[in-house]
């Protein structure tokens, strides 16, 4: 079974009079083949959700300052959004299989 994290991103508007209305945006992470209960695992689960975020949001030019703030404020954003999920899937993953017996 793969596992992923969805995330849904409102990137913010870009300072363009055609981008009045934000963009939706929807990444996936897969976790699957990450061992969440080691430093390691969290480090690579935590770089993959950065990368996918910063897709998602995109970037603006260093001379756009109301871009580059509306791309740091989306960034922030979907950290917000994602903490739990994340926080949530690393709760599950961590914990010891349980066994069941029967007669």
């Amino acid at each position: 079974m793969i596992r992923t994290i969805s995330m849904l991103l409102l990137a913010a508007a870009a300072a363009t009079p055609l981008a009045a209305e934000p963009v939706s945006a929807s990444r996936s992470v897969q976790t699957a083949d990450l061992d969440l209960s080691t430093a390691a695992g969290l480090r690579a689960l935590d770089h993959r959700l950065t990368i996918a975020i910063v897709d998602a949001c995109g970037e603006a030019s260093d001379v756009d300052l109301e871009g580059a703030n509306a791309v740091r404020a989306c960034r922030a954003e979907a950290r917000a959004r994602v903490a739990d999920e994340r926080d949530r899937i690393v709760a599950l993953r961590s914990q010891p299989p349980v066994a069941i017996a029967s007669r």
